[in-house]
Parts: structure tokens; C-alpha cells; sequence
């Protein structure tokens, strides 16, 4: 295969896909969005469906985007997203470690969670200083176990333990009721309206996962006791803020990853534009030039940054994350004014700064996220590839419903980029 000719600028929205809502008239936010620039994509191109890592998981982003940039991983070879949240944020981590991913959350007096999120935009001082009080003030039963508390954005925090006595396990439950750990791979779970933090308990029968388990447990137990006397939470009643009352643990992993790196991969000089630790985990890890381009919202910096690399890359992957989080909100409104803001601020300055007669876009989603259940689905998501010299298929907008009647017809999330170049470079 002989990518150098080709140019793509590949861009996951984080979420976009959804099912139709009663708030949109029976429209998904995609088909309610007015969004001229994705329309004149999509009639410039041609359209499918992903299943992006497979029929019945309800993925998380990290391996949902693994999938997306072509990687597959059998449930013993994946790493878990606490490693690669932990390499994000520039963690130390070490073969033996056990990082995890988790949430503050808010908890009533019975200890039912009343918010996953405790109201989600938690001050960076605030979150920075209980996590200074929990790795000051946690004593585990093994005196040579250490922990790591690392606030990142917003109510997401990561986790690292590491004792010198034994190497740890990925072996075990999450504390999240919201997911499942299925061999390192996070899975979403229908939960009810009053779920308790749950215990973690060892997947194997090994003294390593039953060690492991109760270092977490630990962790869990007196997190709750000395986030509850924090004075930082007295001044946050104070404030009427909701109270970041424990830390809901999951994706454990307790080894660096072991890939083939994407320049090897897809034999492109591929460079990402990524704002979330996972996701820059995941570029860190596959080894993908980052380029700097404003934060999260900055969606004309983002599209000229893209336009940009390609004159030294010929191919640059973009995450928008903005609908997912109107999706776990179930914001329908509000996830269908964010896509028309990034058709209007994202796309239509990506398409004013590139030569569309030479540079291909391709556009879909990690997975979706339907507002009426307000987490990851396995439902398919769009995907248009669009370029002046690939013939249109007839479809003429992104959304779910014309998805299922493009040409490309329904693909794995490990094929789009294989199955994207090959359709490029067929009508180059």
C-alpha cells in the first residue's frame, strides 16, 4: 500500500451519534442540527456506519478510539484506560503499578450516589487540594504502598499505587457501578437511580488480585472518612457545590501497552490534535506528533492547526469532545446547538484553509451517546469520507438515519481508516 500521495484529516466527535428524542420532535440531534458545512462534506463524499469496537459493548472512549485508529486488541492484550490516563497526565508509571481511572462524586448520608460527577466543573484548587489531602493522609496495611491522586479535568481524576513488596494486579472489580471491567476493557452498564460505591474484588484466585483488591478497597474505605472532614468541602456546602465525597474507581491496568506504532501501521505521517488525558495518552503511546491548538472549545484554532500540519504530515486526527458530555447530560437541545456550533466554528474554517481537490476528510465518532439514556451505546455511528474526486453516493447529510444508506455500508471501528485510504487512493 502506497499512502504517500494521500492527505486526511480524520476527526472524531466524541459522542455525536444518538437516537431520536422527544425534546428534537423524533429527530436525533444530528438530523435536528442545521449544519450547512457537514452537509456540503457529506454531498461531496460518501457515507457509512461504524460499529466501533462491537455489537453489545457499550464502549469507553479509550478503546472505542484505539478501534478507530485501527487497533483491535484481544481483552488480554489491552492495556486498560488507567494506563493510558496515567501516561496522559504524565504520570510515573511502571510495569507492576496499578493505575485506575475515577470520578469524584457525590454521595447522601446513606451513601447513595447523587451525582457520578459532583456537578462535574469542580476548581482546579479544590479538587487539586482534596487529592493532596488523600495522598498525605492514606495509610495502607502495606507500609511500602505509595498512591499517586491526580486531578485532570473537570470531576476526572487518576489513580496510581505501587508498593516495592509485589507487583499488582489489573485483576479486579471496578468501585464505578456504572461499569464494567471486562479484561481491562471498560464496558457501560445500565445502572438504577440509587447505586452504592461497590466493593473491588479479585477476578482471579491469586494472592496478587486479592492483594490488590485490598489496596483499593483500602484506598475507597478511607477516601469517603477523610473527604468527608475536609475543609474543603465544609467551604463548599458554604458555597452550596456539591460535595466531592469519594472517588469511583475503574479500568485497571498494570502494564505499559505494547503496540505497533501508527506511522508503522498505516505507513502515514499521522499527527493528532487531542485536549483529554486519554487521548493524549493514546498519542503518547502509539508515538503520534501533538500538535498545540487552544482548548477545548477552540474550534477555529483547532481547524487551522489541521489545515496547517498538512503541509508537513499527510495525515492529522482530530477529537472533538464536546457532544459526548451534552449526551451523558441528556442535554438534546444542547448536544444539537454544540454540533451546529462546530459545523459553523470547526468546519467551515477546516474547509475555507484546505484544497478539498487534494486533502480528504474523514468524519465520524468514537460512539454513540443518546441523550434519552445518557451514556455509551453500541449503536453505529456515522461516517463520511469526502474529497472533490470521490464520486457521491447520493447521501447529502451526517446523520444516522442517511448513514445506513451510504455506500460504504457498515464497517468495524479497527477498519475505517484501512477501508477510508483504500476508497481514497482507488479514485485519487
Amino acid at each position: 500500500m502506497d499512502n504517500s500521495k494521500v492527505q486526511i484529516i480524520y476527526v472524531l466527535l466524541d459522542g455525536v451519534g444518538d437516537l431520536p428524542h422527544p425534546d428534537l420532535n423524533g429527530k436525533t440531534p444530528l438530523e435536528a442540527a442545521k449544519t450547512p458545512t457537514l452537509d456540503k462534506i457529506a454531498s461531496n463524499g460518501v457515507i457509512g456506519e461504524v460499529i466501533s469496537v462491537g455489537k453489545g459493548i457499550a464502549p469507553e472512549s479509550d478503546i472505542a478510539v484505539f478501534n478507530m485508529l485501527g487497533y483491535k486488541f484481544d481483552h488480554a492484550d489491552y492495556a486498560g484506560r488507567g494506563v493510558i490516563e496515567a501516561i496522559g497526565v504524565g504520570i510515573d508509571f511502571k510495569n507492576g503499578d496499578l493505575a485506575l481511572r475515577g470520578n469524584f462524586s457525590t454521595l447522601n448520608e446513606e451513601g447513595v450516589i447523587t451525582d457520578r460527577r459532583a456537578g462535574r466543573q469542580i476548581a482546579k484548587e479544590d479538587a487539586d487540594g482534596i487529592a493532596k489531602e488523600l495522598e498525605e493522609k492514606i495509610k495502607f496495611s502495606d507500609p511500602d504502598a505509595k498512591i499517586v491522586v491526580s486531578p485532570t479535568i473537570g470531576h476526572r481524576v487518576t489513580i496510581r499505587i505501587r508498593t516495592s513488596s509485589q507487583k499488582l494486579s489489573s485483576r479486579i472489580t471496578n468501585t464505578d457501578p456504572a461499569y464494567s471491567n471486562i479484561g481491562g476493557m471498560g464496558v457501560a452498564k445500565a445502572v438504577g437511580d440509587f447505586s452504592k460505591i461497590e466493593k473491588c474484588v479479585q477476578l482471579e484466585d491469586t494472592e496478587n488480585s486479592k492483594f490488590t483488591a485490598k489496596l483499593v478497597n483500602e484506598f475507597s474505605e478511607q477516601a469517603i472518612q477523610i473527604m468527608r472532614k475536609s475543609e474543603i468541602n465544609k467551604k463548599r456546602k458554604e458555597e452550596n457545590k456539591k460535595q466531592l465525597s469519594c472517588i469511583l474507581l475503574r479500568d485497571a491496568g498494570n502494564k505499559y501497552p505494547d503496540v505497533q506504532l501508527i506511522n508503522e501501521k498505516h505507513e502515514m505521517q499521522f499527527s493528532c490534535i487531542v485536549d483529554m488525558p486519554v487521548e493524549v495518552g493514546i498519542s503518547k503511546v502509539l508515538k503520534m506528533k501533538a500538535f498545540e491548538a487552544g482548548g477545548l472549545t477552540d474550534y477555529e484554532e483547532k481547524a487551522k492547526v489541521a489545515a496547517k500540519a498538512m503541509e508537513t504530515q499527510n495525515a492529522i486526527y482530530v477529537h472533538l469532545k464536546g457532544p459526548d458530555e451534552f449526551g451523558h447530560d441528556g442535554d438534546a437541545t444542547g448536544k444539537m446547538k454544540n454540533i451546529e456550533e462546530i459545523d459553523q466554528r470547526f468546519f467551515k474554517t477546516l474547509v475555507e484553509n484546505i484544497d478539498s481537490s487534494k486533502v480528504a476528510i474523514i468524519i465520524s465518532a468514537d460512539h454513540s451517546t443518546p441523550c434519552i439514556i445518557k451514556g455509551h451505546s453500541d449503536d453505529p455511528v456515522p461516517l463520511i469520507v469526502s474529497a472533490d474526486f470521490i464520486k457521491n453516493d447520493g447521501t447529502t447529510r451526517m446523520t444516522e438515519d442517511q448513514a445506513k444508506k451510504g455506500s460504504i455500508g457498515l464497517l468495524q471501528g479497527a477498519e475505517v481508516i484501512t477501508k477510508s485510504l483504500e476508497l481514497i487512493r482507488s479514485q485519487i
